[in-house]
């Protein structure tokens, strides 16, 4: 199988990312891998499409994720035909180009569509990837399973809202991911909710959401693959990420401690209830954050953990996800072009 990863940038990439870890888990089962980033892609006056990759030495074993990205960031770089790879997976943060090339996101997301119409099987489906590069792709979840949201720039607006949830509230930038621009509010305390709201607006729309009591403790990440809960030999791809003293923010990426977590009946039925919808979309990887009995977040970009996964319960997870892969790739051999794309892509 000859798979491509497509992430921000290569050269920023990092040992500790669930990318690099299911890179190396697809080279140690003797696939074809490279790794591309957004601004590598490339249309050709005859219609064919490329990229610029780079890959670690074929054949070689590693034991060091650490070593293999090396490997993989000094390599040469070669232009290859994306018509001749069997997968394509799409692992770019969006909220990494906000800033300043959030035209690097969108590209990546357009090279993805017409990668999928030559016959590779992109994941997850780059169509549906578009709708969700804003969190109101969230509020397409059913209701039950939400907390409480409004979406506005009126400022006098967000303070009715806050006070119609009892005062308190989580503050969010519209676009983004990571915990960036996050707030949690208090009515009674906060004096500066107007400059708040602000700040956030400048970049676009503000989320107000209801605060979760059971949020205090953290959030649950867990991983769905193909509208299901990922488990090896009943053990769960979960963890409880726990935010630092001082942050109401529990992401890793701002310094939330990952911890092992029983996943419960009530976890499960909320995958239960988002399963339709993950499929419909061909969302073939994504990680639920959950609190409580509510979805806080569906992450279907780049969802982080597996390492934490592996660390806290000794299990590769990682392989489980290339081994569904692999069965894709045969289906598609036996069908042809009979499915499309987002249907393949969670089968």
């Amino acid at each position: 199988m000859r798979i491509g990863f497509v992430v921000n940038d290569i050269a920023t990439e990092q040992p500790i990312y669930s990318t690099t870890r299911l890179a190396m888990s697809a080279a140690a089962r003797g696939h074809d891998v490279c790794l591309m980033g957004l601004r590598d892609f490339g249309y050709e006056p005859d219609g064919s499409l490329s990229a610029i990759t780079a890959t670690a030495t074929s054949g070689k074993r590693y034991r060091s994720l650490e070593r293999y990205l090396e490997d993989v960031q000094s390599a040469t770089r070669a232009r290859t035909g994306l018509d001749d790879f069997d997968v394509l997976m799409l692992r770019a943060d969006p909220a990494a180009e906000a800033a300043d090339t959030a035209w690097a996101s969108t590209a990546g997301l357009a090279f993805g569509r017409m990668v999928a119409e030559t016959g590779v099987l992109v994941v997850n489906d780059p169509r549906s990837l578009a709708d969700a590069t804003s969190k109101a792709y969230f509020q397409h979840f059913p209701e039950v399973v939400r907390p409480r949201t409004l979406i506005t720039r009126d400022e006098e607006r967000v303070r009715e809202f806050i006070d119609e949830l009892g005062g308190r509230a989580v503050l969010k930038p519209l676009q983004g991911s990571g915990g960036s621009g996050v707030f949690l509010v208090d009515l009674k305390r906060e004096r500066n909710i107007a400059q708040i709201v602000e700040a956030i607006a400048r970049d676009g729309y503000v989320v107000a959401q209801e605060y979760l009591p059971a949020a205090k403790d953290g959030d649950v990440r867990m991983f769905v693959m193909n509208g299901r809960a990922l488990e090896i030999d009943g053990v769960h791809a979960a963890f409880r990420r726990r935010p630092g003293e001082t942050d109401v923010r529990s992401n890793m990426s701002v310094g939330g401690k990952a911890e092992a977590v029983r996943v419960t009946d009530e976890m499960l039925h909320l995958v239960d209830a988002v399963r339709p919808k993950l499929l419909a979309d061909g969302m073939f990887l994504v990680g639920l954050d959950i609190a409580g009995d509510k979805l806080m977040e569906v992450n279907v970009f780049s969802p982080g953990g597996l390492g934490s996964c592996a660390a806290l319960y000794g299990i590769d997870f990682a392989s489980a996800v290339i081994d569904d892969l692999e069965r894709k790739t045969g289906m598609r051999e036996h069908y042809g072009s009979e499915f499309p794309n987002v249907q393949l892509a969670t089968a």
